[in-house]
């Protein structure tokens, strides 16, 4: 039997249309004074552009999600067709994965480019964005199965499942605590020390989540040679 698209094809394919439309509704009929486009460490605007220019990158964060979506959805059809039921899972939840945080990237995008994160409150809103974003992620990213879009993709973690799993499943604890610790902080820290410390947070996770994809592949007997 033919495998058909599931109801979460639907919704990338759904999401990523109107992302694709609010772009070029921002470029043909935005705001004419300048967007704020990038933000500095002490979350003072060190950029503006025009209304083009932001639909540019918004669009282009729009293709690129719909890409990895996507891509993991064809997976995930792959898989069923041939009777990997466990991979079809799998590159399902990494397809959710894909489609919740671009979806939100796409969104604190437009928020903050309409001007709101220049606001008293905008690191605030930014700051539990993020958290929130690497909350979900860390909950799911232990059960993806390896693939070029979703985990922790290191030469090890390629090379050793052991390493995929066990460095993917680091990274999603790592991710979840530090997404819960963003939520509950981000109301009451200082800004933008908050921020920098969610971005040292999540430097620190992706550092130690890269050496256990290491330390893992050197310790399998099962892995595969450069």
């Amino acid at each position: 039997m033919k495998p058909r698209l599931s109801l979460l094809d639907h919704l990338t394919i759904a999401a990523f249309v109107v992302q694709a439309g609010f772009a070029a509704y921002v470029a043909l009929m935005g705001p004419t004074t300048p967007i704020p486009l990038h933000w500095n460490g002490d979350w003072q605007v060190d950029r503006w552009g025009s209304r083009n220019e932001f639909a540019v990158a918004l669009g282009g964060m729009t293709v690129i999600g719909f890409i990895a979506s996507a891509g993991l959805g064809l997976a995930a059809l792959r898989a069923e067709a041939t009777g990997d039921h466990a991979r079809r899972r799998s590159m399902r939840i990494g397809q959710g994965i894909g489609l919740f945080v671009f979806t939100a990237i796409g969104l604190l995008m437009s928020w903050a480019g309409l001007g709101h994160a220049t606001t008293e409150t905008g690191p605030v809103v930014m700051m539990g964005g993020v958290s929130l974003i690497l909350l979900v992620t860390g909950a799911f990213l232990g059960r993806v199965a390896p693939n070029p879009l979703v985990g922790v993709r290191t030469p090890w973690s390629y090379k050793s499942r052991l390493a995929w799993d066990r460095s993917n499943r680091l990274a999603g604890r790592l991710f979840c605590l530090l997404g819960l610790a963003g939520l509950m902080a981000a109301p009451w820290i200082g800004q933008p020390l908050g921020i920098k410390a969610l971005v040292g947070g999540v430097l620190l996770s992706a550092g130690l989540s890269v050496a256990e994809s290491w330390r893992v592949w050197r310790a399998d007997p099962n892995r595969q040679p450069f």
